[in-house]
């Protein structure tokens, strides 16, 4: 299981649980507070109440039909309110009124006038000069068919003469109950599908994070080129780990890579240096001169390819280190093709090879001229030594799908099988036809860095026409 999805899980059991638990106290805490709501408004109308009903019940006209008749309307009368969503069609308050025994004298239900009440909490505490409510069920077993009760005293010089107690059912605030935990219910499941969203993507990004610090290391451990674009890792920790892997690298690649061109320039060197000491050598002794010119011969070509070995393991030591495109450019083919073989023309004039150059003039790639320029010049170099006197070459430029090829074909015996797959290998080079000798080895490893930088491939094959080797850009 990966990091990112143990985050992502240790995440969203955290937010589950907060979750549950806050939106649990919340609906717990949502019918109280409503009912403490209801409760406080019943104070109010019973206190309001008992200052109206004070003179009647001293006159006793409590029972008078003019206080039935508006209790009789108040029931009967249809609001019509839409209270936040919730409609109200008709009240329902229960009053009744006793005297300071309990004993019912008015009750707007008409249930339980003469009733002796004394003994229900709102009454009993009521007329003890106490706070005087309660709840009871309507129906037993059945929670809501609760009735919450709240009584005031009707007094008269400083005595309590009577209570009067105002009811409402439970049930009529249920609505309201409902409702809001249905709009906290989507709230908080709106918050939580907002939270795991916002988990998922930081756990995306994380992961991508991580994942281009794991390419980027494989690529290194592994000895490919591999850049660090800047901004790449975006995270402040996670930037400076990229960072201190790239210098890391840096020091690794360029301790290993100095140790390794050291050894292979040591070994390469001892051949031709053991040709020029050797003919050196036969030099101070007596010959004849077309001797002497043989040997001088010898070490004019000895002193030609060190120096060939030298220039090009610097070339291809540069662009190996090299980890991206310094100047990157559009840049026209044709003129291009024509400068590198105009620099070839003697060579081409003196083996009379038959050049074709078949680029359209607008024909381009995106790339870093000069390393175009020696890749494409190693190309022709290995294309001339292998082309018979009189053979023919090609230079085209072609569009495969989304790929920019350039072809450089010449005339000449097929490659080897086995040395097809080892051609682009360091020190690796067949003998020249015209010569026998063997080149540096290093023309084509400088060719394959090179197209590698460019995002591109370098591809040998044998066809019908001789030799083919071909510069693919992406």
């Amino acid at each position: 299981m990966s990091l990112s999805l143990r985050i992502f899980i240790v995440y969203l059991l955290f937010v589950a649980l907060c979750s549950y638990f806050v939106l649990r106290t919340v609906m717990d805490e949502i019918r109280p507070g409503v009912r403490q709501t209801t409760e406080e408004t019943l104070v109010d109308t019973a206190n309001l109440l008992a200052e109206f009903l004070r003179e009647p019940l001293l006159n006793r006209q409590l029972q008078s039909p003019s206080i039935r008749a508006i209790l009789l309307a108040y029931g009967q009368r249809q609001p019509n309110a839409s209270i936040w969503g919730v409609n109200k069609s008709q009240v329902n308050h229960r009053i009744y009124v006793t005297d300071n025994k309990g004993i019912v004298l008015l009750d707007s239900s008409g249930i339980a006038e003469g009733q002796d009440y004394s003994r229900w909490n709102d009454v009993y505490l009521t007329l003890q000069g106490k706070y005087g409510a309660r709840s009871s069920l309507e129906t037993q077993g059945d929670e809501s068919s609760s009735i919450m009760y709240v009584a005031a005293p009707i007094i008269h010089e400083k005595k309590i003469i009577g209570v009067v107690s105002v009811a409402k059912p439970n049930r009529t605030v249920q609505p309201f109950i409902d409702r809001t935990q249905q709009r906290l219910g989507l709230l908080g499941a709106g918050l939580i599908l907002l939270g795991l969203i916002s988990g998922a993507l930081f756990s995306w990004w994380f992961s991508r994070e991580l994942r281009r610090l794991r390419e980027y290391a494989l690529k290194v451990s592994q000895g490919q080129r591999a850049v660090l674009a800047p901004g790449l890792i975006n995270s402040g920790e996670l930037g400076q780990l990229a960072q201190a892997l790239e210098s890391m690298r840096k020091q690794l690649d360029g301790k290993a890579y100095i140790e390794h061109y050291i050894q292979t320039l040591t070994h390469e060197l001892k051949s031709p240096l053991a040709g020029i000491r050797a003919a050196s050598e036969l030099l101070q002794s007596p010959m004849s001169e077309e001797q002497r010119q043989k040997f001088i011969g010898n070490i004019d070509t000895e002193s030609l390819r060190l120096q060939q070995l030298i220039e090009r393991l610097l070339n291809l030591a540069m662009v190996e280190q090299q980890q991206k495109l310094h100047d990157p450019q559009t840049l026209l083919l044709k003129p291009l093709i024509e400068s590198l073989v105009n620099a070839h023309a003697a060579r081409i004039a003196q083996q009379a090879i038959q050049l074709h150059i078949n680029i359209d003039e607008n024909a381009s790639v995106h790339g870093e001229k000069f390393l175009l320029e020696q890749a494409l010049s190693n190309l022709l170099d290995n294309a001339l030594d292998f082309t018979p006197q009189g053979g023919e070459m090609t230079i085209q430029h072609t569009q495969e799908n989304a790929h920019n090829v350039i072809q450089v074909i010449n005339q000449g015996e097929p490659i080897p099988d086995f040395a097809m797959a080892r051609l682009t290998e360091k020190f690796f080079s067949l003998p020249r036809p015209a010569t026998g000798r063997k080149s540096t080895g290093l023309g084509l490893s400088f060719v394959q860095e090179v197209m590698s930088l460019h995002n591109g491939e370098l591809r040998l094959e044998n066809t019908l026409q001789g030799v083919s080797a071909q510069l693919r850009f992406s």
